[in-house]
């Protein structure tokens, strides 16, 4: 890369923000230091002083991470950021006047694919391996929040992980301070190719609800998960592997069928985000779709969350004349 910190202006930022968008970990992180006065003189204007501002600068960083490969005018870099931090302070004064926090992560308005996403977004190897330097408690969340797309809301994320909601502002404050840190520990070192990764999760996904299609999940269970695996919903455990089998065959027999919608894959932890098809005779027979979570140990699933989404509330009637 061609550009030093001396080199400010519009020129300056559209250089470091092409670097930044083929992946560039300096680049982008020069980017951010280059405008965090900025950035954070839009956030006082709005919070005013107080921790809520630090949080705020921490969630425009992940954001930056995640969609610098959106940015369309690389010399404009400087609005756009101070605009995520903008957008974020409003999220959390709206979130500020409910008693439960629901608001959700924006997505990208395309007709792109998951896979295409992954690719095109800022979500490098290096923010992986940082990822990975977490915790359990604290990947989890964070993962929920920045990666899936269905289980993004606090409160979602709380019933996911079976606990308040505020311990979920709580561990997710925490995940971005440490992620924060462990990207600069990690920036300079070799990681794992994640699209390969992610690729080949997706594979797997679908060639494991071929199998069960097939009659087979039995014998992908037995290859890649965990003998004494554990099936979970709501934080309570509801049974091994018996159960596992019998209700994805009970599931098969009603006729419902899932379609892999997105796929988070990363060592130790791995989301499958699939859709819920109901047989056509029984077109509510279930809610529109489920969230595998599940961590690994030893290359093998030993934990499965199923997160069910909610099912769409009833259109009232409309009133009689």
């Amino acid at each position: 890369m061609n550009v030093t910190p001396g080199d400010a202006g519009p020129a300056g930022d559209a250089a470091l923000t092409r670097a930044a968008q083929t992946g560039d970990v300096s680049a982008l992180a020069l980017l951010l230091e280059r405008h965090r006065p900025g950035m954070r003189a839009v956030a006082l204007s709005l919070l005013g002083p107080g921790p809520d501002v630090d949080d705020v600068m921490q969630e425009a960083a992940l954001v930056a991470l995640r969609r610098v490969a959106d940015i369309r005018d690389p010399e404009a870099v400087g609005p756009w950021l101070r605009m995520v931090v903008r957008n974020r302070c409003r999220t959390l004064l709206r979130t500020a006047q409910r008693v439960e926090p629901m608001e959700t992560v924006p997505l990208a308005a395309s007709g792109a694919t998951p896979e295409q996403i992954l690719q095109t977004h800022a979500l490098r190897d290096w923010v992986w391996e940082a990822v990975e330097a977490m915790t359990p408690t604290l990947r989890l969340p964070l993962v929920l929040r920045y990666f899936s797309t269905q289980v993004t809301s606090y409160q979602q994320i709380a019933e996911a992980c079976a606990v308040p909601v505020s311990t979920v502002r709580s561990r997710l404050n925490q995940a971005r301070g440490a992620l924060a840190q462990a990207l600069t520990a990690t920036a300079a070192s070799a990681h794992d190719d994640m699209s390969r990764r992610t690729e080949a999760s997706w594979q797997e996904a679908r060639e494991t609800l071929a199998a069960a299609e097939r009659g087979e999940f039995g014998k992908v269970v037995k290859d890649r998960y965990s003998p004494e695996v554990a099936l979970l919903a709501g934080g309570q455990r509801l049974g091994g592997t018996d159960l596992l089998l019998a209700g994805m065959d009970g599931d098969l027999s009603a006729g419902v069928r899932q379609r892999p919608l997105h796929v988070v894959a990363g060592r130790s932890l791995v989301v499958w985000e699939m859709e819920l098809l109901s047989p056509p005779d029984a077109p509510d027979h279930c809610p529109p779709g489920v969230a595998w979570i599940m961590s690994l140990d030893g290359g093998r699933f030993d934990r499965i969350s199923l997160y069910h989404a909610a099912r769409p509330q009833p259109t009232a009637p409309p009133a009689a004349a």
